[in-house]
């Protein structure tokens, strides 16, 4: 398996929020930005497997700020470690002003997907190249947050 960068496999998403999309308040649904990040998250695992995948968890998922109707929701992925089967992808959810252009992050989070073979089965993932200071620190953190996450699920089992 060849390494990839994650440059290689980066994926942007960016929509204008829409009446249909709103709370009664006029701002963006949280679930509406879940479902985005999660579309957004698996496009840059399948870029980087090149195969199917299944959301295994959500870390650290935090609103910062609401979007309002009549701004543009981006979101930005990237793939940030890689386990055996597994990696780990963060999104960056940013609100633009369609009259301003000013861009303010909203939200951010953390997806772990896990690959699949043709037969459904958890498929090795391609390595990582590791750059710069930033990736070592990314996959550290990941590396951290699959480790609580692993750790939950043991004591989730023991019920």
């Amino acid at each position: 398996m060849k390494a990839k960068r994650w440059q290689d496999s980066t994926a942007e998403t960016v929509q204008v929020v829409l009446p249909n999309d709103s709370n009664p308040l006029g701002f963006i649904l949280g679930g509406t930005v879940m479902h985005l990040i999660d579309i957004t998250g698996a496009i840059a695992c399948h870029r980087h497997t090149n195969m199917l995948a299944l959301t295994a968890g959500v870390d650290s998922l935090d609103f910062i700020h609401p979007i309002k109707v009549g701004d543009l929701i981006l979101l930005k992925s990237r793939v940030t470690c890689v386990f055996n089967t597994s990696l780990e992808v963060e999104v960056n959810v940013y609100s633009e002003g369609i009259e301003s252009g000013e861009r303010k992050l909203t939200s951010k989070a953390y997806l772990t997907f896990v690959s699949l073979d043709k037969n459904g089965n958890p498929a090795k993932v391609p390595p990582l190249v590791v750059e710069t200071p930033e990736d070592e620190e990314l996959g550290r953190q990941a590396r951290a947050r699959r480790a609580e996450r692993l750790k939950r699920k043991a004591g989730d089992q023991g019920r």
